[in-house]
């Protein structure tokens, strides 16, 4: 029997890969056989996870790529598919915080950098990739969209992050009903409190105790409780899913009030 997870000859594509959960799944989906390409800024990190990846004998390519700039995005894509003739996903996992900042303290300068990173460059990275997808007469996409618990988990002082996540996964929705008819399926990964770098400062503070007793589960999320889902959204074993949300979040949405 074939391994549904397999991810052997196929091409996928990463924004905001120099760091955080984008640098994880590149080694996920090279070591399940993908040819990843990492796209970001810091073009210096995206080698050095190129350079893990390939030693580790994984397929890799290090991309520049700004998500707030449209040329970029075009120039990301093309090269994709100029070189491997498809691409058979990509992730839109770029994404920004304006720090802890209510709707009284942003001003339009953090909403723009918010929104314009964390939501309008995924509608454009979307768009972009269904008319290539289209124009190479590829078969089938795929895109998956890097949501949040907070899309529907109501926080207070993440204002921008938590509205752009929200509207990111209604876009998920909209989009996976209008993409069909192009055999594009489009899906969202939610993740809880997980430990990052970005994250360690605030879930390990004295404040632990009390985001952890929000979790049945009682214990933040690790890298590698991704990777699962991650694996499911990318290869065919989600074959027959479009428009859903997984969340991975240990119980946080469902605990009690």
């Amino acid at each position: 029997m074939s391994n549904p997870f397999d991810l052997s000859d196929r091409v996928i594509a990463i924004t905001g890969a120099s760091s955080g959960f984008g640098h994880h799944f590149a080694g996920v989906l090279a070591a399940n056989g993908a040819t990843v390409l990492l796209g970001a800024r810091r073009v210096e990190k995206l080698e050095d996870r190129v350079a893990e990846i390939t030693k580790d004998g994984g397929k890799a390519q290090a991309r520049a790529l700004d998500v707030t700039q449209t040329d970029s995005i075009h120039k990301f894509i093309d090269a994709a598919f100029e070189e491997h003739g498809r691409l058979d996903a990509i992730i839109n996992n770029a994404g920004v915080e304006a720090g802890a900042k209510t709707y009284t303290m942003i001003d339009e300068t953090d909403w723009d950098y918010v929104l314009n990173t964390n939501l309008k460059s995924a509608w454009v990275v979307s768009k972009y990739y269904t008319e290539q997808v289209l124009a190479h007469k590829q078969p089938l996409g795929n895109i998956v969209m890097i949501s949040s618990i907070t899309d529907t988990r109501t926080i207070k002082g993440q204002f921008p992050y938590a509205v752009s996540k929200g509207a990111l996964t209604r876009m998920t929705e909209v989009m996976a009903l209008e993409a069909a008819r192009y055999n594009i399926r489009v899906n969202a990964l939610a993740p809880g409190y997980i430990l990052t770098d970005v994250s360690r400062i605030l879930l390990e503070s004295d404040q632990s105790d009390d985001f952890m007793k929000g979790i049945p589960m009682r214990r933040y999320g690790e890298f590698d409780d991704l990777d699962g889902p991650i694996l499911l959204l990318t290869s065919d074993a989600s074959k027959y899913m479009t428009g859903a949300t997984i969340t991975v979040d240990g119980g946080h949405v469902c605990s009690s009030l």
